[in-house]
C-alpha cells in the first residue's frame, strides 16, 4: 500500500509514528510521514533503512522565544479542560491551516491514511475522501470507559463512571469541537458529535501505542480499539549519543538517578538554571547521585562532579539501564522508556496527561504519587526520590513491568493489525 501519516507534537508524539511508519516501510509498504513539532527538533535528516519519507510542516510551531512564556501558561492553568483548550490555541492551531493542506496532499497520493489522534485535519480529509483511516492514541487514559473515571475525577463504580464521562464528553467538546466543526463547514460536511469518539479514534481501526505492561483492553471498548503495545524504534539523531564521561562516572559510585524534563525543558537560560539547581538540591537531600540532562547546562554554569553529571542528551533506551531510577515530566514516552528498562519513575508533571501517567505507575507500584510542576520544591523532590530509595516493592514492580514489556514488539504487532484490516489479497 501507498500509506500517508501524519503527526504533531514534541518528541513523544513524533518518535512512536516515526517507529511505525519505519515498521510499515520494511513490511514492503511505501510510506510518507508528514511531521509537525512544536518544538525546534528537525527529523528531516532522520536516517530510513527503508525508504521513509519525512516531511516537516510548520515546525516549529512555537519559536524559542515564546516558548518558555507557553510553557508557564499552560502548566500552570489548573483546570484540565482550560489546560488542553490552551495547547489547541497556542500548539495547534498557528499550524492546522498548513498541516490541513498537508493532509489533502498525502490524500491524494494514498491508500491508507493515519493520524495522530489528535490529527482531526487529516480524520477530515479522509473521511471526506471516502479513504480508509486509523487513528495513533498513545494514551489510554482518554479512551472513555465505565471501568475507569476521566482522568482527575473519582471512581465512582460502572453507573457513575458512565455520568462522569458523558459529562467529560460535554466539557471537552464545548472547549474544543469548535476546531474540526470550523473546517467540516468550510468542506459541506455535516457537523461531528463526539470529539473523542468520532474525531480522535476510528472506528475501522484505532491502535492504542502503549504497552500491556501499563494498559489492558477494557470489556467495554469498541472492536476497533486495539493495544498494539508501545511504538518504539532504535536511537534517532535528536536523541545525542551516550556521554563521554559516562562510564567513568558510572564506575565513580552507586548507580545515579537519571533526571530529564524532556520536551518541557524550555531553551531560556535562567529557567533552567533554576529548575535544575532546585533538582540537584533535591537529590543532594536525598543522598543519591544524578545524571542531569539539561540542553543549556554549560551556558547555566553548570559543573559536573562525582555526585552529579550534566548532559546536553543521550538515549534513553541505552542510558536507562544504568541508572537507579528516572525522575521526568511523565511523557508517554519517558513513561515507557523507564518502564522497559525497569525503572520506578520518579513524575514532575507540567500537564495534565503526565500528570495522568504518574498516577497510573503509582497505582501499579512502580513510583510514588506524582509531583505537579507548579508545587514543586527541592524538599517535596527530595521526599519522591527517597520513596523509592527506601521501598524495594517500587523497584520490584518496576522490574516486573520491564521484564513483561521486553517482550513486546509493539511496531510489529501495529504492523499485523493495520494489513490485517487493510490489506486485501488481489482477486
Amino acid at each position: 500500500m501507498k500509506i500517508g501519516m501524519q503527526t504533531w507534537g514534541s518528541h513523544g508524539d513524533v518518535r512512536p509514528m516515526l517507529a511505525l511508519a519505519e515498521g510499515l516501510a520494511a513490511a514492503g509498504h511505501e510510506v510518507n510521514l508528514v511531521i509537525t513539532c512544536i518544538n525546534r527538533e528537525d527529523y528531516r535528516q532522520v536516517a530510513s533503512r527503508h525508504g521513509v519519507k519525512v516531511t516537516m510542516v510548520a515546525s516549529p510551531v512555537i519559536e524559542d522565544a515564546e516558548a518558555a512564556a507557553v510553557g508557564k501558561k499552560v502548566y500552570g492553568e489548573r483546570n484540565p479542560i482550560k489546560q488542553f483548550g490552551l495547547i489547541m490555541q497556542l500548539c495547534f492551531k498557528p499550524a492546522e491551516a498548513a498541516m490541513l493542506e498537508a493532509a489533502e496532499q498525502l490524500c491524494q497520493s494514498s491508500d491508507l491514511l493515519i493520524g495522530h489522534f489528535i490529527l482531526h485535519p487529516l480524520q477530515i480529509i479522509a473521511e471526506r475522501a471516502g479513504r480508509p483511516y486509523a487513528s495513533v492514541v498513545l494514551a489510554h487514559s482518554i479512551i472513555p470507559s465505565q471501568y475507569h473515571p476521566p482522568d482527575g475525577m473519582p471512581h465512582l463504580g460502572q453507573g457513575g463512571n458512565r455520568l462522569l464521562w458523558r459529562m467529560f464528553k460535554w466539557l471537552i467538546n464545548r472547549q474544543s469541537r469548535h476546531y474540526p466543526q470550523r473546517i467540516r463547514q468550510q468542506l459541506g460536511m455535516s457537523d461531528a458529535q463526539d470529539l473523542l469518539t468520532e474525531i480522535w479514534m476510528s472506528n475501522q481501526l484505532t491502535l492504542v501505542g502503549v504497552s500491556q505492561a501499563l494498559c489492558q483492553p477494557q470489556p467495554d471498548w469498541p472492536a476497533s480499539l486495539k493495544v498494539c503495545g508501545f511504538l518504539d524504534m532504535d536511537n534517532v539523531s535528536v536523541e545525542g549519543q551516550l556521554p563521554d564521561a559516562l562510564d567513568a562516572f558510572l564506575q565513580a559510585g552507586p548507580p545515579p538517578l537519571y533526571i530529564t524534563f524532556g520536551s518541557m525543558t524550555q531553551r531560556d537560560i535562567q529557567e533552567n538554571r533554576d529548575t535544575f539547581t532546585m533538582l540537584a538540591e533535591a537529590t543532594q537531600l536525598a543522598g543519591c547521585r544524578a545524571i542531569i540532562q539539561c540542553t543549556l547546562w554549560q551556558e547555566c554554569g553548570f559543573v559536573s562532579s562525582q555526585q552529579v553529571l550534566y548532559i546536553a542528551a543521550a538515549p534513553h533506551h541505552r542510558i536507562f539501564p544504568h541508572c537507579l531510577a528516572v525522575l521526568h515530566h511523565g511523557g508517554a514516552g519517558t513513561t515507557h522508556s523507564a518502564t522497559r528498562a525497569g525503572k520506578p519513575s520518579i513524575v514532575v508533571a507540567h500537564i495534565n496527561e503526565q500528570y495522568s501517567w504518574g498516577k497510573e505507575l503509582q497505582r501499579r507500584g512502580m513510583g510514588p504519587a506524582p509531583i505537579l510542576r507548579r508545587k514543586a520544591s527541592a524538599k517535596k523532590v527530595a521526599k519522591q526520590i527517597r520513596a523509592v530509595l527506601d521501598q524495594p516493592d517500587i523497584r520490584r514492580h518496576s522490574q516486573a513491568a520491564g521484564d513483561v514489556m521486553r517482550q513486546e514488539n509493539g511496531v510489529a504487532a501495529a504492523v499485523k493489525l493495520i494489513e490485517q484490516r487493510f490489506c486485501h489479497p488481489a482477486k
